[in-house]
C-alpha cells in the first residue's frame, strides 16, 4: 500500500514533530520508511539544539524548521505545508509502532474514515508511567462526560488523517493540548473515526520526554473546559445560571417568609443581592442561547469546508 502512490494509490505523507530527539529520530525515520517505502517522510524540527535536524536529513527525511515553540505550532505548520492524500502523524521519539501504520491506513480506506487513532498499549512501565495512565484515563473520562462520546486514548500522538480532515482543521492550540483539540474537532463534526490498538514502547537510551505531568495535564484540562464552553454554550452558561439562580432563591426564602409574616422587608442589602444574582442568572442563560446560535453557524461553516475536500478512498481526484 505504501508503494501505491500517484495514480495507483493514495499519496501518503509521514509527518513527525521533533524537538531534541537525537537519540531516537533516526530510528523513527527508518522505521516509517520501511513501513511506507514510497511515502514522503517529513520531520518538522522545533528548534532542536542536539543535531536532530542533521540526523533526520541523513536518514532520508525531508526536514522543515518551525521557530514557534510548542507541538501545536508544529502541527499547524505540518497541516498547512504538506500536501498528500493521507497523513500519518507520530512523534519523533521511536515509541510508536511504525509497523502498525499500514494497518491504520487500510482501515481508513476501507471505511472512508477521516481519522484513525493509534490507541497505546504498553507492558513496559517506563514507556507509559502509571501517573500518565491515570491522567489519560481521567481526562478521557471527563471528555466523554462533557461531549457524550470519546476515544479510549485522547492523548495519543499516533494518528492517521484524511486530506479533508487536515485541510479543514483550524489548529488553534500551541502545545501538547493539540491532541485534545483534534479529538473534540472530530467529535463535534461527527466525523467517521476509529481506533486501532498499537504497541507503545519505551524511549531509546538518550531520548528524554518533554512532557510535564502536572503542567501539561493542567493545560489539557483547561483546553477541555475551554472547548466545552465554546462548543456547548447552552450547557456551560446554563450551569452558571442555575447556580446563580439557586443562590438567589436560597437567600430570598427568608425574606419572603418574613414579608409574609410581617409585611416588611427589613434586610434591604440582602434583597438587592438577591435581585442582582437573579439578573446575572438571566443574563448568563441568555448568553448561552445567543452563543449557541453563533456556534451552530460556525459548525455549519466548518462542515461545509470539510465537505469541500474529497473522501479518503477518492484519492484519484485532485482538489
Amino acid at each position: 500500500m505504501a508503494g501505491a502512490q500517484g495514480t495507483e494509490g493514495p499519496r501518503i505523507a509521514v509527518i513527525l514533530p521533533c524537538y531534541n530527539e537525537a537519540g531516537a529520530i533516526v530510528r523513527t525515520v527508518e522505521d516509517f520508511r520501511r513501513a511506507f517505502p514510497a511515502a514522503d517522510v517529513y520531520v518538522f524540527d522545533n528548534n532542536s539544539s542536539d543535531g536532530s535536524r542533521e540526523l533526520a536529513a541523513g536518514a532520508g527525511a525531508i526536514v522543515r524548521r518551525v521557530s514557534q515553540q510548542g507541538k501545536g505550532h508544529v502541527v499547524r505548520r505540518m497541516f498547512a505545508d504538506v500536501d498528500a492524500d493521507i497523513y500519518v502523524m507520530a512523534d519523533g521519539d521511536a515509541t510508536y509502532e511504525a509497523a502498525a501504520a499500514p494497518r491504520m491506513v487500510a482501515a481508513m480506506l476501507e471505511d472512508n474514515l477521516d481519522m484513525v487513532v493509534g490507541a497505546r498499549k504498553s507492558e513496559v512501565e517506563e514507556a507509559y508511567r502509571r501517573g500518565h495512565r491515570f491522567g489519560n484515563w481521567a481526562l478521557t473520562s471527563l471528555l466523554k462526560q462533557l461531549f457524550g462520546r470519546s476515544f479510549t486514548d485522547i492523548l495519543s500522538g499516533y494518528r492517521v488523517f484524511s486530506r479533508r480532515f487536515v485541510k479543514s482543521f483550524p489548529v488553534l492550540s500551541a502545545g501538547f493540548e493539540i491532541e485534545t483539540e483534534i479529538s473534540v474537532h472530530a467529535l463535534e463534526l461527527s466525523m467517521p473515526v476509529a481506533e486501532v490498538m498499537t504497541v507503545y514502547g519505551a524511549r531509546p537510551e538518550g531520548s528524554v520526554s518533554k512532557l510535564s505531568t502536572y503542567r501539561d495535564g493542567w493545560r489539557i484540562l483547561r483546553t477541555i473546559i475551554t472547548l466545552y464552553r465554546i462548543e456547548r454554550p447552552v450547557l456551560f452558561f446554563g450551569i452558571i445560571a442555575a447556580l446563580l439562580a439557586a443562590m438567589s432563591l436560597a437567600l430570598a426564602a427568608p425574606l419572603i417568609l418574613t414579608y409574609m409574616e410581617t409585611g416588611l422587608v427589613p434586610r434591604f442589602p440582602t434583597a438587592i443581592l438577591v435581585t442582582g444574582l437573579m439578573i446575572l442568572a438571566t443574563l448568563s442563560a441568555m448568553c448561552g442561547l445567543i452563543l449557541d446560535t453563533v456556534v451552530r453557524g460556525r459548525r455549519e461553516v466548518r462542515r461545509l469546508a470539510y465537505l469541500g475536500f474529497r473522501a479518503p478512498s477518492d484519492f484519484a481526484r485532485r482538489d
